[in-house]
């Protein structure tokens, strides 16, 4: 089936040959078209030009873009949308004084969802998770990455990315699957690390292996939760598995993880509010992506990501959501990048850029995705009659969404 979109407004994110990510001043240019046309055959795109450069087609489909912006779907790199329940009392119990910190000490936090996703059997984790999965679809997102870490056992861990799994299968969505077993320390193993972590590496890793259930690794880097050593324990098991590592680190402290992380050849380095300047050399001339949570300082009230201090060093930066239940109860990328515009004074340009592009590549699937590029996938955002793109994040509390296509099909 063929789709022609035409007199766009503006066509953003064009890129006639691939790249991979931008980086440091390059993150300021977004390619674009202005009165554009652009054609998806079945799932792919297959051209795009000026509207006076239009050639003689006939289309299955018309898509009249008049006054409109097209650009790729959202590639949320960093969720964890699969799990039970809510945290709702929590938020309250930050509104009333205590910190992310101190809810967890009291069994809050982590081993609270650990706890309710337990209770919960798969086929309901699996309607859950779906709801959400269709909800940021709906907001955009054409790629997503999702984790587990809310089971901390070796069944719940499995259950979860069995859900994940299943979510690849029904949806058209690029999903990618990470396996967060280390993302908090469950009770009965609070004073004997060692334990957990062997049931990581040598119990649910293999099963996870044996069910090629995952794509990624993932840890929690952090002071109260994994230490360095620990982490890296766990990166080399990954390694043997042919799972590369995606890792939350510097969310609270910077305790040099960034630095293992980049030894360990990490595809990304998750959160980052925290970050220093030798974390910023460290980082220089490496693979690894670099992501920002913005909506996670904003719900949890922790410093965002310092944007213009990378940038100007001349690195990469990518925009995930960070969809979870206790700090990030959201997957809605539009308000992601309206909020590094805000609050991390990241420009417009540079807040699609990291939200696109550098999105695809900390998932891995800038090959596909995350562009306009012939061959790429044909998952696209139009939006409704705007005078610039730079309206979306400035009105960052409106749908400005008309149309989302995934794979090829309009799915609003």
């Amino acid at each position: 089936m063929t789709t022609l979109i035409t007199n766009i407004k503006q066509l953003l994110q064009v890129r006639e040959n691939h790249i991979e990510k931008v980086s440091g001043k390059e993150m300021a240019d977004l390619p674009l078209i202005e009165n554009a046309f652009l054609l998806l055959q079945d799932n792919l795109i297959s051209n795009f030009g000026s509207m006076e450069n239009l050639p003689k087609i006939n289309p299955d489909k018309t898509i009249d873009a008049t006054g409109k912006i097209v650009f790729p779907a959202w590639c949320d790199s960093h969720t964890h949308i699969v799990y039970a329940g809510n945290r709702v009392q929590e938020f309250v119990d930050r509104i009333n004084g205590l910190s992310y910190e101190e809810i967890f000490n009291r069994g809050g936090g982590i081993l609270n969802s650990a706890k309710k996703l337990n209770e919960t059997p798969e086929e309901i984790l699996y309607q859950e998770s779906k709801l959400r999965l269709e909800e940021v679809m709906q907001q955009g997102s054409g790629a997503v990455e999702i984790k587990s870490g809310y089971g901390l056992t070796v069944e719940s861990e499995l259950k979860m990315l069995r859900v994940i799994k299943k979510l690849k299968e029904n949806f058209p969505v690029a999903i990618k699957a990470t396996f967060l077993g280390a993302h908090a320390f469950p009770s009965e193993y609070k004073e004997n690390h060692a334990a957990y972590l062997d049931l990581i590496i040598n119990e649910m890793l293999p099963k996870i292996a044996q069910e090629n259930l995952a794509d990624y690794i993932d840890a929690f880097l952090e002071t109260g939760y994994f230490s360095i050593e620990e982490t890296e324990k766990i990166l080399e098991a990954g390694k043997k598995y042919g799972l590369p590592a995606k890792i939350h680190v510097n969310q609270f402290t910077a305790i040099n993880g960034i630095e293992a992380c980049v030894k360990h050849e990490a595809l990304s380095v998750d959160h980052l509010e925290i970050v220093t300047d030798e974390d910023i050399e460290i980082l220089k001339n490496s693979m690894t992506m670099p992501v920002a949570l913005p909506s996670c300082s904003y719900f949890i009230s922790i410093p965002y990501t310092p944007a213009r201090k990378m940038l100007e060093a001349g690195l990469p930066l990518a925009l995930a959501s960070d969809f979870n239940p206790g700090t990030t109860p959201s997957g809605n990328m539009n308000f992601v990048v309206a909020t590094a515009c805000i609050k991390m004074k990241m420009t417009p340009e540079e807040a699609f850029n990291a939200a696109t592009i550098n999105g695809a590549y900390a998932m891995g699937i800038s090959e596909t995705h995350g562009s306009i590029t012939k061959g790429k996938r044909a998952n696209i955002i139009i939006s409704k009659p705007v005078t610039s793109f730079y309206q979306l994040p400035y009105q960052f509390g409106t749908d400005l969404i008309d149309n989302v296509i995934i794979e090829g099909k309009i799915i609003r």
